[in-house]
């Protein structure tokens, strides 16, 4: 998505976890901000110790991004990605990688990653194959319908309805606005992100509207005056005209697999304490 405004409500946290620069970010604060910490409880060769600062950096920066506190599941996904980069690390070690280098712990995972991927084979995949991952991955490359409309919020708490719909009819040029407001644009955004904010009833209900025309919706969270400004319908993609980019994705997306499983592979020789979730 291009625009850089963001609707009000968090439901785009799910994507967000999803996102691997997201990870990324989540990774590199807990190895810069517990770096120390690790080096202290390291231990053995073959043991590999999740310390109680990476988890709390981890929490910490789940509660920052998502506003609430991490699941299980979440948390285990995060310290996954962490025993994947401190298993490429220690073998990094092994190989001499570090030699004759300051590098930071980063630059250690890289070149021992850089090791890894150097190995790896991708399968081969036909025409049939690769049309097929591309009808389980279309989302991708469908390019969704949009819309642009913006919302008039009031200042202060939320007035009653009947003020708002009075409201409403000023601003369409019937009389004068008795509420003072702050005006939110919200330019070509996908259809879907309308819908995991404000709900299908009121993304229905916005795409009805006249261009121009104020109108009070319902949001399920409470009652917005908003307009439309502008419909864009989507497009289901072709896998003719993308072949060649589906194909980059595929194989990357297979790389991406088969260096997970050659890391998992390398961490079985480890013994690994707190990686769990909980």
């Amino acid at each position: 998505m291009t625009p850089s405004d963001r609707l009000p409500t968090p439901p785009w946290f799910a994507k967000l976890l999803r996102e691997p620069l997201f990870h990324f970010v989540v990774l590199g604060a807990l190895v810069f901000g517990a770096d120390a910490a690790l080096t202290a409880v390291r231990g053995g060769e073959r043991d590999i110790a999740v310390p109680a600062a990476v988890r709390k950096e981890a929490r910490d920066t789940f509660v920052g991004a998502a506003r609430r506190e991490p699941s299980e599941a979440e948390m285990r996904q995060f310290l996954a990605r962490w025993i994947d980069n401190e298993i490429l690390y220690r073998e990094g070690l092994a190989l001499g990688l570090d030699k004759g280098d300051p590098a930071m712990r980063e630059r250690v995972i890289f070149k021992a990653l850089n090791v890894v991927q150097a190995g790896i084979v991708l399968p081969p995949i036909d025409e049939a194959g690769l049309a097929a991952w591309f009808e389980a991955n279309r989302k991708r490359y469908d390019v969704p319908a949009r819309i642009s409309f913006e919302e008039a919020v009031p200042a202060g708490e939320a007035p009653p309805p009947e003020n708002l719909r009075k409201f409403v009819d000023a601003l369409n040029g019937q009389g004068t606005p008795a509420l003072e407001a702050s005006l939110r644009s919200f330019k070509q955004r996908p259809r879907e992100t309308v819908v995991e904010a404000y709900g299908e009833k009121f993304a229905h209900a916005l795409e009805d509207l006249a261009p121009g025309t104020w109108a009070v919706l319902d949001s399920g969270g409470g009652l917005r005056a908003v307009r439309l400004q502008e419909r864009t319908a989507g497009r289901t993609a072709s896998y003719a005209d993308v072949r060649d980019i589906v194909y980059q994705d595929w194989k990357d997306d297979m790389a991406g697999k088969l260096t997970a499983q050659a890391v998992r592979e390398l961490g079985r020789k480890y013994r690994v304490r707190g990686g769990s979730g909980a």
